[in-house]
């Protein structure tokens, strides 16, 4: 070090301390030509493509952010169109659910007044049959009585008086006595 020192004093005295340092005038002068061609060159051609390139992907970068996005609502909104269609939907059940038991009942309450106007009628039906039987078997009654008194009057008195006017005399006697 102290060489350098030493030779760097002994130039400066002469005037031409660039020399001492080892740098060359025409050199430096041609080196920085050179870097402000290159530095021309790669802003002309180089760097706008590069930037393009980078602006390019930047873009791509943004819009598929704001892609992401839209799509994150778009998903946000499908799901609460799904809620609230599900939300719908399980009402629609409800009310066919309540539907189905109103109907079940009507139906029901239907067939107990179908059955109970069918039970009556043929309670009536049954009545009316045994009116009927009860007039049949008193109408029987009547003749057989009216037959069996003839009979008995016949063995009592010894004859057969003629079968109408025997008929009519019973009859008549059964009239008087009922």
């Amino acid at each position: 070090m102290s060489n350098v020192l030493q030779q760097f004093a002994s130039t400066e005295g002469s005037g031409d301390v660039m020399s001492s340092l080892g740098i060359d005038w025409k050199m430096l002068v041609l080196q920085g030509v050179a870097f402000v061609i290159l530095v021309y060159l790669l802003n002309k051609f180089v760097f706008p493509p590069l930037m393009k390139a980078v602006d390019d992907r930047q873009a791509a970068i943004e819009a598929s952010t704001e892609a992401a996005k839209e799509a994150e609502e778009k998903a946000a909104a499908a799901q609460d169109e799904i809620k609230a269609a599900l939300k719908e939907a399980q009402q629609e059940a409800r009310d066919i659910v309540e539907t189905a038991k109103d109907e079940a009942n009507a139906k029901i309450v239907d067939a107990e007044e179908k059955a109970k106007a069918r039970s009556e009628k043929i309670v009536k039906d049954a009545h009316d049959q045994l009116e009927k039987d009860v007039i049949a078997a008193r109408k029987s009654l009547h003749n057989d009585t009216i037959d069996l008194v003839a009979l008995a009057t016949e063995k009592v008195v010894g004859k057969a008086v003629s079968g109408d006017v025997d008929k009519k005399i019973i009859a008549e006697a059964v009239k008087e006595n009922a």
